[in-house]
């Protein structure tokens, strides 16, 4: 029988044995290497970023009433943080209390506040967001109501007060109004900058399938332009929740506004702080609400 003439593998262990006589150190040191358990690697191990950022928002709230407390100190008008919070505890323990027309708890007047917020933001939905969508399909009607909108825009918004008492002669009417007028800017450009945006390629598809333009509006136009539409309707309702507490400081009634007012008028600052912690607390509830919603429709039209 022939013998291949390639040298046989050597085996690790007698290479080993080779090199490493039997008895001596490093044969020793060899064995008792190869006995040792592995070390395991060294994990770094790092904090959830959900507690990362409880933690630094924990911490600024902590700066802030520091901050707070050390400025009541140095002065006497403005009141602290305990006195603030047993005050605040007052102000909700009933705040759905009834004295007069005049004299209703905290509740009412938030309620009252957003009654006005939802029909003037309502209003403006209503004929902003169809404005937006035909503002950016059609050149045209864009190139009208550009140099209207940008003159109307830039107005503060307390400027159209006068103008809805003068139509309305109501503080009621006139409140909601200016509500719909500073609200509907955001929903209109944003609407059509979101109409803008499609790419040309969707509407020359559209043309040439011959797309009758409710095709258009509900297989094209929405699909693309609702996340557009969704941001100018969040800063559309930041927008009317800013504006009505001026508006209720000067028409006078039941709403938050006009509590401040009132609160002032009483030289309570106490309350008047309560009022606007209520008012930035409602706003951030406001707005996270539509992005929830913004985030429900986006998921809805990816799995459609």
């Amino acid at each position: 029988m022939a013998m291949s003439d390639a040298p046989m593998a050597v085996p690790d262990e007698m290479h080993a044995q080779r090199t490493a006589p039997p008895g001596t150190l490093e044969a020793a040191a060899a064995t008792l290497a190869d006995a040792a358990p592995e070390k395991p690697p060294y994990v770094r191990t790092r904090a959830p970023e959900w507690l990362t950022r409880v933690i630094a928002m924990a911490l600024g709230l902590v700066l802030f009433i520091c901050l707070w407390s050390v400025i009541a100190k140095t002065g006497d008008r403005l009141p602290g943080p305990i006195s603030t919070w047993h005050s605040a505890v007052e102000v909700f323990s009933d705040p759905f209390y009834r004295k007069g027309p005049n004299d209703q708890g905290i509740g009412w007047n938030i309620l009252n506040s957003l009654g006005r917020v939802g029909i003037g933001f309502g209003l403006a939905a209503l004929l902003g967001i169809p404005l937006g969508f035909l503002l950016g399909r059609f050149r045209f009607l864009s190139d009208m109501a550009a140099p209207v909108i940008s003159l109307l825009r830039p107005v503060s918004p307390l400027a159209w007060l006068p103008i809805g008492l003068l139509v309305f002669k109501a503080a009621n009417p006139a409140a909601i109004y200016v509500i719909f007028i500073s609200s509907i800017w955001p929903m209109i450009i944003n609407t059509a900058v979101g109409v803008r945006q499609i790419p040309s390629d969707y509407m020359n598809v559209a043309r040439v399938l011959n797309l009758s333009e409710w095709k258009v509006f509900t297989k094209i136009l929405f699909p693309a332009v609702l996340p557009f539409m969704l941001t100018g309707v969040r800063l559309a309702i930041g927008v009317a929740w800013l504006v009505i507490v001026a508006a209720e400081m000067l028409t006078g009634g039941v709403g938050i506004g006009f509590w401040v007012w009132d609160e002032w008028n009483n030289l309570n600052v106490q309350h008047i702080i309560i009022a606007i912690f209520t008012v930035g607390i409602v706003g951030l509830l406001l707005e996270q609400a539509l992005l929830l919603a913004a985030r429900h429709f986006s998921h809805g039209e990816g799995n459609a």
